[in-house]
C-alpha cells in the first residue's frame, strides 16, 4: 500500500462520474472538510486487512504528532502501477475506515470508483507532506537491519558517571547543577525521536537564506542557498584541515554498494540504520550511510605492517544516506541525505586504541570549539558493554577528566553491535531534543568481517582494531546546532550571531547618500583585498532601513560612510554582539586588523553573491 499523507487547512471534492461498475453509490456529490489529514491511498496487489490495520496504526501515530484526530481516506490509484483488483481494494479501504473508528480517529472516506475533482490547501510546516509504503509486517518496505531491530529491544542500564569515577543511577543523581545533562538524560532514556512542533532553527535557516525544504525531492533532502553553501563549505574545510593535521589520509569512495556483497550484507545487519535501496541490472544496491564500506574495502586491499599502525583514513562523504522515519525529520537536525566527515583508524592492540582514542577525543573538542561551542553547550554520552567497563573503568574515567563534567552512560549486558565502547558529544536544543555531534567507537568485529589484516613483528597476519570517528558529526547538524544556540542566546536577551569566520558577510558598507557610493565602494574594495567578505548596500532607501536590514542578517560589522567619514578617514562601525550594538570609531586598517585577528587560522572563501545588494536576488520570503 502506498499513502501520500497531507496535513490540510481544507479539502473540497466533487464526484464527476463513475469509472467502474463497482463504484459506490453516493447521494452526496460534494464534500468539504477542514483541519484534517488526508490519506491519498493506492491499494496494491497482495494488500490485505493486516496492511489496512498497519496503515491506520502509523496514521494514528502521525496524527498524535500533528495534534489532530481527523482523517479522510481518499482512494487514489495514481501512486502505484501494481494495483489490487477493485473488489480487494474496496475491501481494504473499508477495513481502514472501520479500524480507524475503533482506535478513536474521526474518519471519513471518499467514495470508491469515481472520477473526482478536488482542491485543497496544505499547511506550511515540515511534516505536512509525508509519503510512506506500508506492508503486512508494518512500516515501510525497506531493509531493516538486525541491529536496528535489536536496538528496540535492548535493555539499557542508565547511570551518571562522575569525575571521581562513581557510577550513579540516573534516578539517584543530583542534577541541580547539571540541568542540561538532566534534559539530555531524559531525552535519551525516553528513546522518543519524533519532533512535536517546529524547532526555532527552521525559521532562522529560511530567514537568513541558509537552507530550505525541497518539495521536489525526498523528504529530508534540503536545498542550500549561496550563504548556506558558503557556511557549509567552510565547516567542511575546517574539519578536513583538522583531520589531516591529526595525520589522516584523505580518500574518496563510492556512494552505492552491492546489497549481496558478503562482507557488506553482514555489516548492514550490525549497524542500526535504515537504507535506501535501488535496482540496477537486476541487482540490488544500497546507498551508503557512512564511509565505512569504502574505507574497509580499501583497507582490505592494502598491505599493512605493524610499523605503519595506526593507519588513519578519512573521507568527507557528500553524501551519506539514512532513511530516517518521516516524523523525525525536521529542518537540519535529522536528514536523510547529509555530509559526514568519517575518519577510521586501524590500531594494533587495545593499548594503541586507547592512546588514539584520547587524541581523537581532544580533536573533536577542538573542532567544536572552532564552531563556537564551549563544553557548556553539549553533553557527553558514553556507551559500553558491562564487560568492557569492568576491565577498562580507569580509561573511561580518563575521558571525563578531559571533558571536565559528568557524563550519561548506557551499559549493556552483552554486545549487540560491532563496538564495545562509543562516546558522543550531544547538543540539547530549545525543544529539549538532543542530537549527537562528534562521536568515536571501538570496533572489534569489522577487521575480521572484511578480512583487513596487518603483518606483525613475527611476520604473522593479525586483525587490527578499528576506531570510527566523526570529529564534528554531520555538517548539516552543526549548522542546526549553531542556529539553535543563537536562538537560545536571543531568548536569554543576548544578541544572536554566527561565529565571525562563518558569517557569510563579515562587513557591510552603507553609504549615507548616493553621492558617497563611489567612496563607499573604494572602502569596500580595500577591505575585500585583505581576504574579508564585504558587501555594499547601494539600494535607494533610508540609512535607518539599511542598518536594520543588516542587523536582521546578523552582519558582524556595519560601516556607515558619510561626509565626515570620507573627510576624516575614520569610520563609524557598529559591532554586533557589543553592548547595545556599540558604535566604534576606527580606521579601515584597524578594522581589517581586528577582523583578521579574530579569524586567524580559520578557512576562508569569498562570497559568491553579487557585492552590491541592488544586484542580489532574494531567495526566501
Amino acid at each position: 500500500m502506498r499513502i501520500l499523507q497531507l496535513h490540510l487547512d481544507y479539502i473540497e471534492y466533487r464526484l464527476i462520474k463513475k469509472e467502474i461498475a463497482l463504484a459506490e453509490e453516493n447521494d452526496k456529490k460534494e464534500e468539504r472538510l477542514e483541519e484534517l489529514v488526508v490519506l491519498f491511498t493506492s491499494v496494491e496487489e497482495n494488500d490485505d486487512e493486516k496492511v489496512a490495520v498497519n496503515a491506520i496504526n502509523e496514521t494514528k501515530s502521525s496524527l498524535n504528532t500533528l495534534k489532530t484526530n481527523k482523517a479522510l481516506i481518499y482512494p487514489f490509484a495514481h501512486l502505484s502501477s501494481k494495483l489490487a483488483s477493485p473488489y480487494n481494494a474496496l475491501k481494504v479501504l473499508k477495513k481502514m475506515e472501520e479500524y480507524a473508528r475503533e482506535v478513536g480517529i474521526e474518519v471519513y472516506r471518499a467514495p470508491f470508483g469515481w472520477n473526482k475533482q478536488f482542491s485543497l490547501r496544505i499547511k506550511g510546516h515540515p511534516l505536512a507532506e509525508q509519503f510512506r509504503v506500508v506492508s503486512s509486517e508494518g512500516g515501510a518496505e525497506e531493509p531493516i537491519s538486525k541491529a536496528l531491530k535489536a536496538e528496540e529491544k535492548i535493555r539499557s542500564y542508565w547511570n551518571i558517571l562522575t569525575l571521581q569515577g562513581e557510577l550513579i543511577p540516573v534516578e539517584q543523581f543530583d542534577f541541580s547543577k547539571h540541568k542540561r545533562l538532566e534534559k539530555f538524560s531524559k531525552y535519551e532514556m525516553s528513546k522518543v525521536r519524533a519532533v512535536k512542533g517546529v524547532p526555532p532553527h527552521v525559521a532562522l535557516m529560511q530567514r537568513l537564506e541558509i537552507a530550505d525544504y525541497e518539495p521536489a525531492s525526498d523528504q529530508g533532502n534540503l536545498r542550500w542557498y549561496p550563504k548556506g553553501r558558503l557556511i557549509k563549505s567552510l565547516i567542511e574545510q575546517l574539519v578536513t584541515q583538522k583531520v589531516i593535521e591529526y595525520g589522516a589520509m584523505e580518500v574518496e569512495t563510492p556512494i552505492m554498494y552491492d546489497f549481496q556483497h558478503p562482507s557488506l550484507y553482514d555489516y548492514l545487519n550490525r549497524f542500526p540504520a535504515r537504507q535506501y535501496v535501488l535496482t540496477s541490472d537486476d541487482k540490488e544496491f544500497f546507498l551508503r550511510f557512512s564511509a565505512c564500506f569504502g574505507q574497509f574495502l580499501m583497507a582490505h586491499d592494502t598491505q599493512i605492517s605493524y610499523k605503519q599502525l595506526p593507519i588513519r583514513l578519512y573521507e568527507l562523504t557528500r553524501y551519506s544516506f539514512r532513511r530516517e522515519k518521516s516524523g523525525e525529520l525536521t529542518g537540519l537536525r535529522r536528514l536523510r541525505a547529509f555530509t559526514m566527515p568519517d575518519c577510521h583508524a586501524l590500531c594494533a592492540d587495545m593499548d594503541q586504541v586507547k592512546s588514539e582514542f584520547l587524541r581523537r577525543f581532544q580533536l573533536s573538542m577542538e573542532v567544536l570549539a572552532s564552531l563556537g561551542f564551549s563544553k557548556d553547550d553539549y553533553e557527553l554520552a558514553i556507551r559500553f558493554t558491562r564487560d568492557f567497563y569492568e576491565k577498562n573503568k580507569d580509561f573511561i574515567v580518563s575521558l571525563l577528566s578531559l571533558f571536565g563534567k559528568p557524563a550519561l552512560t548506557e551499559m549493556w549486558d552483552e554486545k549487540f553491535f560491532y563496538f564495545v565502547l562509543k562516546w558522543e558529544f550531544n547538543f540539547v536544543d530549545s525543544l529539549d531534543k538532543a542530537s549527537a555531534l562528534s562521536t568515536d567507537q571501538i570496533d572489534i568485529e569489522n577487521a575480521r568481517r572484511y578480512n583487513i589484516t596487518y603483518t606483525d613483528e613475527e611476520g604473522e597476519k593479525r586483525f587490527p582494531l578499528i576506531l570510527h570517528n566523526s570529529p564534528s558529526g554531520a555538517i548539516e547538524r552543526d549548522v542546526y546546532a549553531i542556529l539553535e544556540k543563537a536562538y537560545m542566546m536571543q531568548s536569554e536577551g543576548k544578541v544572536p550571531m554566527l561565529p565571525l569566520w562563518l558569517s557569510p558577510v563579515q562587513v557591510r558598507v552603507i553609504p549615507v547618500t548616493e553621492e558617497l557610493y563611489t567612496h563607499a565602494q573604494t572602502v569596500a574594495e580595500k577591505i575585500e583585498e585583505k581576504g574579508i567578505r564585504v558587501d555594499l548596500d547601494d539600494r535607494p532607501m533610508t540609512m535607518g532601513k539599511k542598518v536594520r536590514d543588516a542587523e536582521k542578517e546578523w552582519i558582524p560589522y556595519i560601516l556607515v560612510v558619510g561626509e565626515k567619514e570620507k573627510k576624516s578617514d575614520i569610520l563609524t562601525v557598529r559591532v554586533r554582539g557589543s553592548q547595545g550594538g556599540k558604535l566604534k570609531q576606527m580606521k579601515v586598517e584597524e578594522l581589517i586588523t581586528e577582523v583578521k585577528n579574530q579569524t586567524d587560522g580559520m578557512p576562508f572563501k569569498p562570497l559568491s553573491l553579487p557585492k552590491k545588494l541592488s544586484k542580489r536576488p532574494k531567495f526566501y520570503g
